[in-house]
């Protein structure tokens, strides 16, 4: 490995090098304040060694690599999220009379894993990277060990993820032995001939591909695990869960079938347009059934990834641009519905159910209005990113002319006005013992860096839908780069990865 390939991954390399370090910190010295420093110093750290590469001519660490503008983006994009579930995972933690350090070398060890996959270019790294990311999961979704539904939720998310990466290994695996090779850009090369598209080995391997990272976006009919391990994950990792977990995701599969026309499968572009509708309808009118605030936000996830798969299947960089903003538009509300849930909770219970936020405007107007910017946001209201978001969604899909996703696009966006609201009007609601429930229920102030990273999160949430231009800008021209990995395999001379 040459002096320019560690320059090009420092950022995965910094990541890896703090998890070393805060495992052995945490040997000699056990304080919760101090592995929560470290985590969040390395993730400064690796954004700082991720700004040497910005702008950089695109580069690869051969064969597993590329590190390009597209890559760039969704490697900063993740760690500034992984920054803010640090920080609400703190706060969290806190309340918990048990060893905290450990979580943070799980959760540098699963941020790695998606570092790996948003550069990944090759069917190692696609596999190493989520292997990476979820085989800490399963820790973390179970990591308050004396709460049952945790413990639960880890054991369910442990069977069904094996489960699953099995199908993304035999995918890989007919890949493989029809093209003699895994390297994303490689594929698209022998893809460019008419035969390896009739072949069943690519059909089939395409298709095993798409169901295991279907599960990892959890839609439908891979869907059944996620309300079930939203409701039980502490909140700081559900919300990781709900955002780093799946956007890595969102690119590699971005990068992967960038390479391969799925117009050219007419079979396999239909069947991923009916997971896509079923997704939308599934996961809106499901949600409208729950009570418990985290399961509609699990399944409510589930019809925003279908939204997400109308802007993937109108290809081409209307849709990876839409796909992408859409994402960030998706992070920024989640994190804040998330990081005030996990603010909320009390040690004994997660404060996940309705009746929990009944009067919590008279409360504790603070996180109230973080959670109601939240949720304006997810529900696609005007001037909010979540509406930008969709607009993009939908001006992608209208490109593509897939009218019939975008009709039900439209119809299931409106079912989401009811189960979304239910949440808004009841934390504006004083009951009859409204007194009695103020006394036991008042949560303690915010923790200073909560406050402010959800204040944070909620002004940027208001200011895309406002004024979206600039992360617009910002997302075209990272998805910019996919365009050129389909054209050409540039791998520059070792002398400009530095320029």
């Amino acid at each position: 490995m040459t002096l320019q390939d560690l320059q090009a991954i420092l950022p995965l390399i910094v990541v890896a090098a703090t998890a070393v370090t805060v495992m052995l910190v945490i040997s000699f010295y056990r304080n919760q304040t101090v592995s929560a420093m470290l985590t969040l110093s390395g993730l400064l750290m690796a954004g700082a060694c991720l700004s040497i590469n910005w702008g950089s001519a695109p580069y690869k660490v051969d064969p597993l690599l590329r590190i390009d503008g597209f890559a760039n983006f969704y490697i900063g994009f993740l760690l500034v999220a992984s920054f803010v579930v640090t920080v609400l995972s703190h706060s969290y933690l806190e309340k918990y009379r048990m060893e905290r350090g450990e979580f943070y070398v799980l959760l540098l060890l699963s941020v790695l894993g998606a570092l790996t996959l948003a550069a990944a270019d090759h069917f190692v790294t696609f596999f190493l990277g989520l292997e990476l990311l979820s085989v800490s999961l399963y820790v973390m979704v179970g990591y308050i060990f004396t709460k049952e539904k945790a413990l639960e939720a880890a054991v369910k998310y442990l069977f069904l993820a094996a489960a699953t990466s099995a199908f993304l290994l035999f995918g890989m695996a007919l890949f493989y032995a029809e093209l003699g090779t895994m390297e994303f850009s490689s594929i698209a090369a022998r893809l460019q001939d008419d035969a390896p598209i009739r072949s069943a080995y690519i059909t089939a391997g395409t298709i095993l591909i798409i169901a295991g990272a279907a599960f990892k976006l959890s839609v439908v009919p891979f869907h059944m695990w996620t309300p079930d391990i939203y409701q039980g994950a502490p909140a700081p990792v559900t919300a990781f869960l709900a955002t780093v977990s799946k956007g890595c995701v969102v690119a590699v599969l971005l990068r992967f079938f960038s390479a391969i026309d799925l117009q050219a499968y007419s079979g396999i572009f239909n069947a991923l347009a009916a997971v896509t509708a079923a997704s939308m309808l599934a996961g809106n009118l499901l949600a409208l059934l729950q009570d418990n605030i985290k399961r509609i936000l699990a399944y409510s996830s589930i019809a925003h990834f279908g939204y997400l798969l109308v802007a993937f299947l109108s290809g081409g960089d209307a849709g990876a641009a839409a796909a992408t903003f859409y994402l960030v538009t998706y992070f920024a509300a989640t994190l804040v519905a998330f990081g005030t849930i996990g603010y909320l909770s009390p040690t004994d219970q997660e404060a996940d159910t309705i009746e929990d936020y009944r009067g919590l405007f008279w409360r504790r107007p603070g996180p109230a209005i973080l959670l109601g910017i939240a949720i304006f946001s997810l529900l696609g209201l005007p001037l909010t990113a979540g509406f930008m978001g969709k607009f993009f969604v939908v001006g992608a899909g209208t490109g593509a002319e897939l009218w019939a996703l975008l009709i039900i696009l439209a119809a299931s966006s409106a079912t989401g006005l009811y189960y979304y609201l239910r949440i808004v009007i009841a934390m504006y609601t004083i009951g009859d013992d409204a007194e009695i429930h103020r006394q036991k229920t008042a949560p303690p102030p915010f923790a200073a860096s909560v406050g402010t990273t959800l204040a944070v999160l909620a002004i940027f949430a208001i200011a895309v839908g406002v004024y979206p231009e600039p992360v617009i800008s910002l997302v075209n021209t990272a998805t910019e780069s996919l365009e050129a990995f389909v054209q050409t395999d540039v791998t520059p001379e070792p002398t400009q990865a530095g320029q």
